[in-house]
This record gives structure tokens, sequence and C-alpha cells, in this order.
């Protein structure tokens, strides 16, 4: 019997500051090109039509990580598989994004590498030579990232401008919560609601929650959330990913 033919693969070209690693995002571009143009499900795709699976992917790509064990074999691998949706999304709007000469997948990696390097002033000088050092503690980090941001936007007055609309209530209120302790100047409550939880933890029980009475309008009930959403934050936790986790302890039945 005759060898086979090898199989022709796309080969994008070597990944910028590792000599000699193929990359294989070229063969990916390559296939999704063919795809989006043979393919009429593929082809019908639009910005709009793909942000439902974009928000699904994260959302596994989360799950994976919270319910998985990092370091197993079959965690690893699952893991690596949501992160390939979520990088099919990336793709696919790119694709989307070249048809209409808007962009290319070249230009979104570029204009990440570009702002990594420009955000990142305490590892790369402005060239993105390294610096000689690294100095920095996570506060000087945090403080310099947002002196970068607000020089690139001044636009924003605000120090709450550019967080999603869309995020869930919890991750958003943490995200608000983020923002105004790290904001010098905006006259923000670094424990908005603390007040509120201490009293609601002396005058009621966790057994209220069962009953009609626990909250009298929606209003205290969104104190309320507010404020333990902050008493996590203080405590390094996050509220959005307790709350998933309970929900899987208490409703999901055990794998």
């Amino acid at each position: 019997m005759a060898d086979e033919a090898p199989v022709e693969r796309l080969v994008g070209p070597t990944a910028a500051g590792v000599p000699g690693l193929a990359c294989e995002v070229g063969e990916l571009l390559g296939i999704i090109g063919s795809l989006r143009e043979h393919c009429p499900w593929m082809g019908a795709l639009t910005h709009a039509s793909l942000v439902e699976y974009l928000l699904e992917e994260a959302f596994e790509v989360a799950e994976t990580i919270e319910s998985g064990v990092p370091g197993e074999k079959d965690s690893d691998a699952e893991l690596r598989g949501e992160l390939g949706d979520v990088l099919l999304q990336v793709v696919l709007h790119a694709r989307l994004a070249e048809e209409r000469g808007a962009f290319t997948f070249d230009d979104v990696a570029r204009g990440l590498s570009a702002k990594m390097i420009r955000r990142n002033p305490h590892v790369f000088r402005p060239d993105g030579t390294l610096q000689d050092s690294f100095p920095a503690t996570v506060d000087e980090i945090v403080r310099k990232w947002d002196a970068v941001k607000s020089s690139e936007m001044p636009e924003r007055r605000s120090p709450f401008d550019g967080i999603p609309d869309a995020l869930p209530a919890l991750a958003k209120a943490q995200k608000f919560l983020d923002r105004a302790e790290r904001s010098p100047t905006a006259p923000y409550p670094r424990k908005p609601g603390q007040g509120i939880l201490r009293s609601w933890a002396h005058s009621r029980s966790l057994e209220a929650l069962e009953t009609a009475e626990a909250f009298e309008t929606e209003e205290e009930l969104g104190d309320l959330l507010l404020a333990v959403v902050g008493s996590a934050r203080e405590q390094g936790f996050d509220a959005e990913r307790a709350l998933r986790g309970a929900i899987r302890r208490r409703f999901e039945p055990p794998s």
C-alpha cells in the first residue's frame, strides 16, 4: 500500500518574540475564512447574532474554572476546549470586521500588545523593551494603570464610566465599589451600606429570609445586597462567584 500524501497544513507566522514557535492562529484564521465563504450558517452570522454565544462561552469558562480541579487532566482538557470556544468568538468578530474593511485579527492582536505595553510602564519601556528593575507594588501598579487609562480617555468624567450595564448585578456592584475606592477625589463612600448590614444583622436572623416580612421594600433589599457585596469585597471574596457556588451546592445534583 502506497504511503498517503501528507496533509497540507496552513501555518501562521512565527509568534513575535518567540523564535521558532509556529503560530496555529494562522491555520485557524484560514479555517474560519473558508467556513464564512462556504457554510451558509457561518456566512449568515453578524456581530449582533454572535453576542449571545460570546456571553455563553465566557460563562462556560467561568463554570469550568470554578467547578473543576486545576492540574487534573480532565479539568485542564475541558478548560482548554472552553478557551478555544471563546477564541472562536474573537476570531469570528475579527473576520466579520475584516470583511467590512474595518480591521483584521492582526489589528486586534497588535492593538492589544500596544495597550499592554502602554498600560504597564512598571514592566515595559515605551518601545516595548523590559525595564531594568521592577520595584512596583500592586497598589502602584493599579495607580499607574488608572492614570494611563485616564490619559487615554479624557472624555470620561466619572470613575464609573465604562462599566457595562449588562454586567450581572452583584458583579456590577463590586465593580462600582472597586472604582469608588480607587477614585481619590470623588466623594463616594468606601463602605456603602455597612451600617445597614450591621443593623439588619442585629435585628434579623437568617431564618427571617424565609418569611414574607424579611424586607419591607425592594429598596431595603437593594441596600442590603449592596452592603453584602461591600462586606464580601472587604474580605477579598467575589460575591457573584460565591452566589454561583451556592447555587451549585444547593441545587445541582452531585456528579
